[in-house]
This record gives structure tokens, C-alpha cells and sequence, in this order.
């Protein structure tokens, strides 16, 4: 892993992560708004990492080169690694607001995303899914990613289904949903000390 750039004014970083199965690089800009490059060779996970950056309103490039003649799993999974870890980055030690609640609707979809950043790195997902994939990524990637994810950035996710029954609509609530808590949940804040009691996720 290499963190090439990061300051306590920009709140950017880059990281690399290079295992036997993918090699993953993410760009992040928590302060952007306009940029997402994504390309992980799984359309539709492309497709929902760019609504989550769209709705949590910060630049994302993603290049992947993953084992895709075998599965989707170690190239949903660790690009969850490496997002993670540049959220972290990115995120240093300046205050925050901390936490936030988002529900988001896609068509008959309903979705809640809670999300606290607070170096208690958990995810709480109720997002049942029935189809198998959705075009050429397996729902059950879905998890491993918002795991993974939430394990490495310090955050604590829940995301839960209020309503519907289409996969493709729930998949996408809850990428917006959480998209939107991040996006609160990241504001800086003026106050001499953050709105949560931990000053820092470390």
C-alpha cells in the first residue's frame, strides 16, 4: 500500500494496494463533486460505486486489474480495502460532524443508511436480495464490499431495507443512501471539538 499524497487542508489521498489476485488504485477527494472515473471491469459495481460518489459528493478514479476469469469477489471485496483505507486517509484528524442518517427511494426501492465515523469499524446490513447477480456481479459482493468498506475507513455502516422488492432499485438506494450519509456525516465543523466524543478515528 502507498500513500503518494495527503495534507491537513486537502482532504485527498491516493492509495495502492497490489495482491496475487487484483491490483487496485483509488484517487479520492473528499471536497470535489464533479470527477468519478471508475473501471473495475464489473459494470454494475461500477455503476453503483459511481452513484455513492455522486451522492456523497466527492472525486473518485478507481482502476482495477483483477482475477475476473474466476469470480467478482477479490475485485469487489478489495476495492472495498483500498476506498476504505483512502477514506481514512483522506479524512485525517480534523473535526467533523461524525455521523449521519440518509433514506433514499429508487422506484418502489426504500433504504436507510446510518453511518458513524468513529474508528469502530462494523457493518449492519439488512438488504435482502433474491437474484443471484446483477449483470455481472454476484449480489452476495454486495456485503463484501460494504464490509470491507466499513472495516478499513473506520466507519460504522448500517444500511437497511424499508421497502421493495426489486434488487437493482435496493442496490441502488442503498448506494445513494449511504453516498448521502456520507456526505453529511464528513462536513467539517467549527467548534473546537467534534459532535461525537472521538476527536479522530484512530
Amino acid at each position: 500500500m502507498r500513500a503518494n499524497k495527503t495534507t491537513t487542508s486537502v482532504r485527498y489521498a491516493e492509495i495502492e494496494r497490489e495482491t496475487n489476485e487484483t491490483s487496485v488504485r483509488v484517487v479520492l477527494d473528499l471536497d470535489g463533486g464533479t470527477r468519478r472515473d471508475v473501471s473495475t471491469g464489473v459494470g454494475f459495481f461500477d455503476h453503483m460505486l459511481e452513484l455513492f460518489a455522486f451522492h456523497g459528493y466527492f472525486d473518485l478514479g478507481i482502476t482495477v486489474e483483477g482475477d475476473l476469469h474466476i469470480d467478482d469477489h477479490h475485485t469487489v471485496e478489495d476495492v472495498g480495502i483500498v476506498l476504505g483505507r483512502a477514506v481514512r486517509e483522506a479524512l485525517g484528524s480534523a473535526p467533523i460532524e461524525g455521523f449521519a442518517e440518509s433514506t433514499v427511494s429508487a422506484d418502489d426501492a426504500l433504504v436507510r443508511a446510518v453511518l458513524e465515523i468513529s474508528g469502530k469499524s462494523s457493518a449492519y446490513i439488512d438488504l435482502p436480495l433474491k437474484r443471484d447477480q446483477i449483470g455481472s456481479m454476484s449480489t452476495e459482493c454486495v456485503m463484501e464490499f460494504f464490509r470491507a468498506f466499513a472495516l478499513n475507513s473506520g466507519l460504522t455502516i448500517h444500511v437497511t431495507k424499508l421497502a421493495g422488492t426489486n434488487d437493482h432499485h435496493l442496490c441502488e438506494a442503498a448506494f445513494k443512501a449511504l453516498g448521502r450519509a456520507f456526505r453529511l456525516a464528513v462536513q467539517p465543523i467549527e467548534r473546537r471539538s467534534p459532535i461525537t466524543t472521538k476527536s479522530k478515528i484512530d
